[in-house]
């Protein structure tokens, strides 16, 4: 899975900005100081693929589809933040 084309990271990032903007949250960050966390976290998951996919324990690393590994990373994330 490569980086998000350039065109895909402004589209995320505009629907980040309006997202925030409706919920009324502040970031205390510039327009261009998001745009350029969302590169560098795209980046990042880019970059730390390989050791992502290293970390899951055989059989699931072989058996799971590149989207399912991503779904449970998802899942997980997501639950993590809901109890902290």
């Amino acid at each position: 899975m490569a980086v998000l084309p350039d065109g895909d990271r402004q589209v995320l990032h505009k629907d980040i900005m309006s997202e925030l903007s409706s919920r009324r949250e502040s970031l205390g960050l510039t327009k261009d100081e998001l745009r350029a966390a969302v590169d560098a976290i795209d980046q990042w998951i880019d970059d730390n693929a390989v050791s992502f996919n290293s970390a899951i324990p055989l059989p699931a690393r072989t058996a799971l589809t590149a989207r399912q590994k991503v779904e449970l990373f998802m899942v997980i994330v997501k639950r993590r933040w809901e109890v902290s």
